[in-house]
């Protein structure tokens, strides 16, 4: 016999391998569920908790957090791209041009001198070889 709540949260893990077939693997799943008689909520939980020991003893805190803020708003946006809703379009837009201004304004990184050194300084404030060659003729 198991607690209300608890069979309250397998449902609704079920319910969301069932929206995301493909992502959750769920065929699979189901064939598990088959095979060892346990609900597949406790398979996906299994699973996910293994690889979530896998990576942080690989690459540490430091590695799942540049997954999550990496690798999932990239999926997410080249979701987006491929949907015709425009309100998830802006809001992963939104999400890159914040990530990019806060990797520019933060110490850390000096990514506003990085940009300055390698893209503004060479094409700005330096002319091209041919404006150099043109300047050392004359």
């Amino acid at each position: 016999m198991t607690h209300p709540k608890l069979d309250q949260a397998v449902q609704k893990v079920d319910e969301f391998l069932a929206a995301y077939p493909t992502l959750c693997q769920y065929d699979r799943l189901r064939d598990l569920e088959k095979k060892t008689g346990q609900p597949k909520a406790y398979l996906f939980f299994a699973i996910v908790s293994l690889l979530t020991t896998i990576v942080m003893s690989v690459g540490g805190s430091k590695l799942f957090s540049d997954i999550f803020a990496f690798v999932y708003p990239a999926y997410m946006s080249f979701k987006a791209i491929d949907s015709s809703d425009a309100t998830d379009d802006t809001q992963w837009l939104t999400y890159w041009v914040s990530a990019f201004f806060m990797w520019l304004y933060h110490p850390k990184f000096m990514g506003a001198g990085l940009v300055y050194k390698q893209i503004i300084k060479l094409s700005a404030v330096f002319p091209s070889k041919n404006d150099w060659s043109k300047e050392i003729q004359t």
